[in-house]
């Protein structure tokens, strides 16, 4: 017997939504059985339906953001942001299928010509996250289906309602319902998706810990796509910055917005030690002005809770264990209910801690290490297993090309928070942050493969050695 599934507002702890676990194994057969007649429509009818997709979510964006706000506690200003991204994503995925997916034609030998195309994988998987729920499952699910894949998609548990909005905005345009279907469920569900044989290949966003676990599962089946988007314990590196306002504006920007829960967040600040204290004091006082609020409120909040209270306890665990491991708090990680998973923006320095941990503190949490030198700060940006996404503030045009040259990250930016990539862009990490498959613009690379062909309008071959004279063959 199924499950059931209930969704809760973060900012309230009102009940959202309610329904049961999806069925993976019909889901998967009814995708497989309706991919062909999908994969068979002409690739302008399939941009076609996802245009119509995106007039259809215009069309309900206001009732597409204020969905997002109450399910992920992010701020209704944001929500529409993401709601804004998921209806540009279709601009974009057709000009980077055009470009990334091109047909080609060529010169052969011997008058033949060489055709370059792309066919769908078939029937893809897709694993979603809960601090973007729509766009990020949309990144996947828009180039799968313009390239005639059928997309089986379970959103994360604590998004559920948020998928099933997007699902249907699909089915409004057009696409079949057993093309791309929503099979709601916990990490169970998940797993039985990932692990069943007649799905081509997965497509996940989430955590480095999960990844991995898929990663493994995957290594016995190489004939399945496996694209991996996952987090990342990204530094911003502060370094002779001239203006020390614009660079703790960027600093709350890159560690506190929607709050913290971003995987290309800052987590660890690198800055000069001894000449750090006016620019904490400027994060500092920022921070202190931060409006932590629930999504609708007025004036409109900077950040809202994060997604439940077992993360807020996690985020919470995690900085006690910093600070009695010998990290100065600067600003506390407070909650001021305990019944919701609201958080204050948190700056603890970290630099006194031994074998500080390796890991994603996904929420409002700003780690500070000092460093004599820039090779130091270097050295210390690389001290991770993850690569997501590095920033520098400050410093020369020569300063930038070291840093960008040495650091290890796939989104590498200057006197810009680390936070925010374009869409019109690959998007994606090394190390933990990823497996060499990014994503956004570059999707098209693992919705599609390409198919190389020598073509002649008619049989011509011969053998010109190696072949006895055909006289002396006796008969």
């Amino acid at each position: 017997m199924a499950g059931s599934l209930t969704s809760f507002e973060p900012a309230t702890g009102a009940e959202l939504w309610t329904g049961t676990e999806g069925d993976v194994d019909a889901a998967v057969a009814a995708a497989r059985a309706a991919w062909p007649a999908w994969a068979a429509r002409p690739l302008a009818v399939r941009i076609e339906t996802m245009r119509r997709f995106a007039n259809a979510a215009r069309g309900k964006l206001d009732d597409f953001a204020d969905l997002l706000a109450r399910e992920t506690g992010k701020p209704l200003w944001e929500a529409r942001t993401e709601a804004e991204a998921v209806i540009n994503k279709v601009d974009i995925s057709v000009s980077a299928y055009a470009e990334r997916t091109s047909q080609r034609r060529l010169e052969g030998a011997l008058g033949s010509k060489v055709a370059v195309r792309h066919k769908p994988h078939g029937v893809l998987a897709v694993l979603g996250p809960y601090n973007f729920p729509a766009h990020l499952p949309n990144g996947h699910i828009v180039p799968a289906l313009i390239a005639g894949n059928a997309v089986v998609f379970k959103p994360s548990e604590k998004t559920p309602a948020v998928g099933e909005f997007l699902t249907r905005l699909y089915h409004e345009a057009g696409v079949p319902e057993d093309v791309v279907q929503c099979v709601q469920g916990g990490p169970e569900v998940g797993k039985a998706l990932a692990s069943n044989l007649d799905i081509d290949g997965l497509l996940f966003t989430g955590s480095a810990r999960a990844g991995l676990a898929l990663h493994r599962q995957f290594a016995e089946t190489p004939t399945r796509i496996l694209a991996l988007e996952m987090g990342g314990n990204n530094p911003l590196v502060v370094w002779d910055a001239s203006d020390i306002a614009a660079a703790a504006t960027i600093a709350v920007q890159s560690a506190f917005m929607s709050a913290g829960q971003r995987c290309t967040a800052a987590r660890r600040l690198i800055v000069k030690d001894g000449a750090h204290e006016p620019l904490v004091e400027a994060i500092a006082k920022l921070a202190d002005r931060i409006v932590v609020d629930h999504p609708h409120a007025t004036p409109a909040p900077f950040m809202g809770p994060v997604i439940d209270n077992g993360a807020a306890d996690q985020l919470q665990d995690a900085f006690l264990e910093l600070s009695g491991r010998g990290g100065r708090v600067i600003r506390r990680l407070d909650r001021p209910n305990e019944d919701l998973p609201f958080l204050t923006p948190a700056i603890i320095d970290v630099t006194e801690v031994e074998l500080r941990p390796d890991a994603e503190l996904f929420g409002p949490v700003l780690q500070v290490i000092r460093v004599p030198d820039f090779e130091s700060a270097l050295a210390e940006a690389n001290a991770t297993r993850y690569g997501l996404a590095a920033s520098l503030v400050g410093g020369s045009p020569e300063l930038y090309d070291r840093f960008w040259a040495n650091v290890r990250a796939g989104v590498i930016n200057w006197n810009k928070p680390t936070n925010g990539a374009p869409s019109n862009a690959p998007f994606g990490g090394i190390g933990l942050s990823g497996n060499h498959r990014p994503s956004a613009y570059y999707a098209a690379d693992y919705c599609a493969y390409p198919v190389t062909s020598s073509e002649g309008e008619s049989a011509r071959a011969s053998i010109g050695v190696g072949l006895r004279d055909p006289n002396e063959i006796e008969g």
